[in-house]
């Protein structure tokens, strides 16, 4: 069985899947498989899979899942001790899997190994490394409280390998309710009873385009974030008193982007008392850009 198995999830990919998949075949590790499940494409995706050799897995399912329902049955397939997933439009480096698998190797409390990455804003043509941009540095170890602060979420999907035996300890695997935070769901639930480790360099490119589900969805982002949250609190109440300065900050996260949200729907008083809740975490100088923006649809109005 290979040690690896790699989880591609994909819907109508024909522009990137092709160099995607290239990218695992480049690999300097190569004890690994593709799983790659097809959510009903309509387009060349098939003929591409099967392009590729027996390495490559593929299976065809129907439309109309949610991405963590379709990733779980891609998961079933899966047969490596360790799991990585990359999108249809994401790539990886060379090395990624070579520099990665020692780190599980050395410490088996680790269940969660990461690294920075390119974000390649395609429409700009601009490109920029995920934690410079975010200015973080993640911690290595037991890593919940840094990840349950929702502002220093570092984890970019396609640079993210699991442990096998991590994954099934949990109670489920991706949540099947959430469609565009499923992932920050689950970090933090491998997290909450694994240590985390991470290379210090891009081992993956994430695509950021205007096709993006995080350009699409605006509102519902916080509305999963928020039940995430709950959900957490739920499943570990020690949480709800050990972490009591992380709910509140989040809860003003959470509704800075519900302000935002309500903003350009043009409800401009939900919009206000969503920011004016976010205040003491959001400095003056967001406030003002809130209350120039509100003022200004006013006078659209």
């Amino acid at each position: 069985m290979p040690e690896v198995s790699v989880i591609i999830n994909c819907y109508n990919g024909e522009k990137y899947l092709k160099e995607t998949i290239e990218s695992v075949y480049k690999q300097t590790f190569n004890d690994w498989e593709i799983i790659l499940w097809d959510d009903a494409s309509t387009d060349n995706t098939e003929q591409i899979a099967k392009s590729f050799d027996n390495k490559l897995k593929y299976y065809k399912g129907e439309k109309g899942s949610s991405l963590g329902q379709v990733r779980n049955w891609a998961l079933e397939k899966a047969s490596g001790d360790y799991i990585a997933i990359l999108d249809q439009d994401d790539i990886w480096m060379p090395e990624k899997l070579e520099l990665q698998l020692p780190l599980f190797y050395r410490n088996p409390s680790v269940g969660l190994v990461f690294s920075d990455a390119i974000d390649f804003y395609e429409e700009k043509n601009y490109s920029v490394n995920h934690f410079a941009n975010l200015g973080l540095n993640p911690p290595r170890g037991y890593i919940f409280r840094y990840l349950f602060r929702i502002d220093r979420y570092p984890i970019s999907m396609p640079t993210a390998v699991f442990r096998r035996k991590a994954l099934d300890g949990l109670s489920e695997w991706f949540d099947t309710r959430y469609n565009y935070a499923e992932e920050y769901d689950l970090f933090l639930r491998i997290a909450y009873s694994w240590e985390c480790d991470y290379i210090d360099k891009p081992m993956a490119i994430h695509r950021i385009h205007e096709s993006s589900s995080t350009f699409l969805f605006y509102k519902k982002i916080p509305m999963e974030l928020e039940s995430i949250l709950e959900k957490i609190q739920k499943n570990y109440p020690s949480v709800i008193y050990n972490y009591k300065k992380e709910i509140r900050i989040n809860k003003r996260i959470i509704n800075f982007q519900y302000g935002k949200a309500f903003l350009k729907e043009g409800k401009i008083n939900e919009a206000r008392r969503r920011f004016f809740k976010s205040m003491p975490y959001y400095k003056s100088f967001y406030m003002l850009i809130a209350s120039f923006l509100i003022n200004k649809n006013k006078q659209k109005k």
